[in-house]
This record gives C-alpha cells, sequence and structure tokens, in this order.
C-alpha cells in the first residue's frame, strides 16, 4: 500500500471518519502490518480503554450429524458414520452439571444440521438447561441453523425464534457466516442458509431483542475485497438493528477437511484480518480473538492490534479441533488472566452481555465504570 495511502486511511481513522470499500481492499491487501496495528489499536482504546474481556463458558456440541457437509467442515458427519454422535437430554444435563463448579456463566450450544431430529429436541435442550441451571445464559443455535429449524417446522424464523426464547433462549452465537458473498457460498457451503437468509436470521433475532455476535471464516477460497465486502455487510445490518455484540474473525484450520491442501492463514494474516475489521466495524462494540482458533500466542498479540476479547474457558469446543487445532483444549480463569495482564491489559470476567462477573479483582477496580 503506498504510503500516501496509509496516510490518508490513517488521517480518517484519527478523525473518526468510516472507512470505505476502497479503504478496505488497500488495508486487506497490504503488507504494512505494524501501521494497520497501531490504528486498530488506537480505535480499540477509544472503545474500551485497558480492558481485554473474558468469560467463563462451556461449549456443548450437540450432534455431528449434518446434512451440509461443508467443504471446510472437519467436524460433521453422516448419520452412519462410525463416530456419528447425538447427545441425549441426559448427556446434555450431565455436561452442564460438570460444569458447575467452574462458575459457568454461559452454555455456547452449536451443532450439525441433523436431518432426523425434531424442533422439538433443540427446545427441549434449552428448557431443560434453564429450568437446571437458570443463571446461565444460554447462548445458543447459529443462523444457520435457525433457519434449518424453520425449514424443518414449516413456521416463520420469527415463529422458531419467539419458541426458543420462551424456553430460555438468551442471545445467538454468530457462526455461520463464513463469507457472505454468493460465490464463496456456492463452493464451499451450498447446502446450508444463503447470505441474505443469514443476515435475515440476525435482524429478526435483533428485533426480538436477541443480542449476537457475527463472524467471518477466512483464509479459504474468498478473496480480499470478497473478506470486506462481508464486513461491510455486517456493518450495514449494524447500522439498522445495532443487534451485534461483538464480531469474531475465524482463521481456517484445513486438516481433514475438503480443503486440507491450502495452507493455514499465517499470523500475520491473522493479526491484520482482525486489525481490519476493527477499522472497519466502527459500530460494533468488541472484536474478539478467539485463543481456540487463532492460538494462544497470537489471540494475546491481538490484544494490541484492536481486538478486546479472547472469548472464554471454551471447555471442550469439538468443531476446531476436528480441523487439527493444537492449542488446550480449555484454559482456566486465572490462565486467561495472566494472558491479559501480560499483554499489558485489564482482565475483566464479562457475562454474555458484557456485564461485569463476580468479585471486582484489585486490577479490574479502576475500569467498572467502562463494563
Amino acid at each position: 500500500m503506498a504510503e500516501s495511502i496509509v496516510e490518508n486511511i490513517a488521517d480518517k481513522v484519527e478523525k473518526g471518519i468510516r472507512l470505505s470499500r476502497e479503504d478496505g481492499i488497500a488495508l486487506m491487501e497490504s503488507n504494512d502490518l505494524i501501521s494497520i496495528g497501531r490504528l486498530a489499536n488506537m480505535v480499540k482504546e477509544r472503545k474500551s480503554g485497558a480492558v481485554a474481556y473474558f468469560n467463563v463458558n462451556r461449549h456443548i456440541n450437540l450432534t455431528n450429524v449434518c446434512v451440509s457437509r461443508c467443504a471446510f467442515c472437519a467436524f460433521s458427519r453422516d448419520k452412519g458414520d462410525a463416530d456419528a454422535y447425538t447427545l441425549s437430554l441426559d448427556d446434555v444435563l450431565r455436561v452442564a452439571r460438570a460444569a458447575r463448579h467452574d462458575g459457568v456463566t454461559e452454555f455456547h450450544i452449536v451443532s450439525g444440521l441433523h436431518p432426523d431430529l425434531p424442533f422439538s429436541y433443540y427446545r427441549d435442550v434449552i428448557a431443560a438447561l434453564k429450568e437446571e441451571m437458570p443463571d446461565v445464559h444460554l447462548k445458543a443455535f447459529t443462523a444457520v441453523e435457525i433457519f434449518y429449524f424453520s425449514q424443518l417446522t414449516g413456521f416463520g424464523v420469527e415463529d422458531v425464534l419467539r419458541e426458543l426464547q420462551m424456553a430460555g433462549l438468551g442471545s445467538l452465537p454468530g457462526g455461520g457466516a463464513e463469507i457472505l458473498h454468493p460465490r464463496v457460498r456456492q463452493r464451499v457451503c451450498p447446502n446450508k442458509a444463503s447470505s441474505s437468509e443469514w443476515l435475515d436470521v440476525m435482524r429478526t433475532a435483533h428485533r426480538l431483542g436477541l443480542k449476537s455476535n457475527a463472524t467471518m471464516l477466512y483464509g479459504h477460497v474468498e478473496t480480499s475485497s470478497e473478506r470486506v465486502d462481508h464486513l461491510l455487510a455486517l456493518r450495514a445490518l449494524q447500522d439498522e438493528t445495532g443487534g451485534f455484540q461483538a464480531f469474531i474473525p475465524l482463521p481456517f484450520h484445513p486438516r481433514n477437511t475438503r480443503l486440507s491442501h491450502m495452507r493455514r492463514p499465517t499470523a500475520v494474516e491473522k493479526l491484520k484480518v482482525l486489525a481490519v475489521s476493527r477499522l472497519m466495524l466502527d459500530n460494533v462494540p468488541h472484536i474478539k480473538a478467539y485463543w481456540v482458533m487463532h492460538g494462544v500466542k497470537v489471540a494475546q498479540l491481538a490484544l494490541l492490534f484492536g481486538a478486546d476479547d479472547l472469548d472464554g474457558t471454551v471447555a471442550e469446543e469439538k468443531i476446531t479441533y476436528s480441523a487439527g487445532a493444537e492449542t488446550v483444549q480449555s484454559l482456566s480463569r486465572d490462565e486467561l488472566c495472566d494472558l491479559i495482564r501480560s499483554a499489558g491489559r485489564v482482565p475483566v470476567e464479562r457475562d454474555s452481555l458484557y456485564r461485569l462477573v463476580g468479585d471486582v479483582r484489585k486490577d479490574q477496580a479502576g475500569v467498572r465504570s467502562e463494563t
């Protein structure tokens, strides 16, 4: 990227002027990581100061049976496969109870698109978890899953979401977005919700008062401009609804997928995408460096490149590990705090809606008002 372009974008960022599509593409194609990171860090500190967030959460992947079988996915199985599984309601509750002693505040629930499970199964899972542990927030079902439930039942998306809300659903995760571009989705995930359908589910959820996250799976067949168009689609919807809490860029893990010949994004690419996301998504409060997919060291460094959240303790997330993730399968509260402090940030434990959780530690005392 020519120096004049860098200076022009830096001037816009310093003045709080919204970046254009052309700016985003220039940033994505630039090799000037340090300058991009400096700008993203400036924006991050305007929004959240020295704070870096985390939560105590537990992932529950209900089933790996999926009719979609996306090219980038190593987790999904056909229902007759030897390693296919589906959790019973008792299984789900057993997993949930085991997390109680950890001080869990969120269950993060995503699954495959099972051809035979009725919608009542998913509703009953939410209701049973809410009854068993009413104080734990239930962040469950991607927009792709919600759209699939609508197809299963013949109900509208709004009706599906209302029924899940009544059962205890608290918010939606951001998965299933992949790249919001028809060319890319036709190539890597043609058998699930389209870009417009994903966005419409989120629009409806936000209208019903359900907050959500948003993601982008990058580093496979997409172009720089398609990444930027994805960010712009999210930015436009956020202008409309204000319902996205955090954006999570997810680097592609190719092992055991149909795209296994592709290389993984490098640390430099990961940091650049995080930083550009912070700069383009001026209306999204938080950028999350999901340590499971970035690796602990890159996620820690990302706190200086625009990210202000490391996600949480996680515990037994299966989807990324199926594709060759090499990180540990969970981190403790203390380990996350140490990572954040080592990056020069102030650790703040949050709940799913970014409210402060538990006792305020000494190094959190000065940031209570910011959370």
